[in-house]
């Protein structure tokens, strides 16, 4: 089967910096056909792929994670932080358009850095993946716009 519009595709990836510096690696599974469930150049360059085809492109910051927002990066005084977090932790808060899900970046001295930008935002990238799998997915899967299951989203 074919990588096209509505098929669930279980990828092994990879992900490095420019000068090939391991960033993130695994498997992952999406729905295909401009779900925003991958990156849309990456998902382009799978298209009409099948089980044990390759792909690897690089992606500028806009394209990969997006750009960095510093209004997504602050601090808060060490008293307001709650007990048991820790650095790589992560916090709910307010941000500047709704609720967002920081990550404890450092604990330095009186203050507790938090950043809600994802860890690769801000840089360009490399990407390649294997297909795995390709099968159609189901309709409950397109309704909800995400693959469910092995390495998909669990309800």
């Amino acid at each position: 089967m074919h990588i096209t519009q509505d098929t669930a595709v279980t990828l092994d990836y990879r992900i490095t910096d420019l000068q090939g510096k391991p960033l993130d690696a695994g498997t992952t599974a999406y729905l295909h056909g401009g779900y925003d469930n991958l990156f849309a150049q990456a998902e382009a360059a799978l298209q009409g792929k099948t089980v044990g085809d390759k792909v690897a492109l690089a992606l500028n910051a806009a394209d990969a994670f997006g750009a960095r927002d510093e209004a997504l990066a602050r601090s808060i005084p060490r008293s307001e932080f709650p007990p048991g977090v820790k650095v790589g932790g992560q916090l709910q808060g307010a941000g500047p358009n709704g609720p967002v899900v920081y990550r404890v970046v450092k604990i330095k001295g009186p203050e507790v850095l938090l950043d809600a930008n994802h860890p690769l935002a801000g840089q360009d990238i490399r990407f390649a993946a294997t297909v795995k799998a390709v099968r159609a997915a189901t309709a409950e899967e397109i309704a909800h716009r995400h693959v469910h299951g092995a390495h998909g989203h669990h309800h």
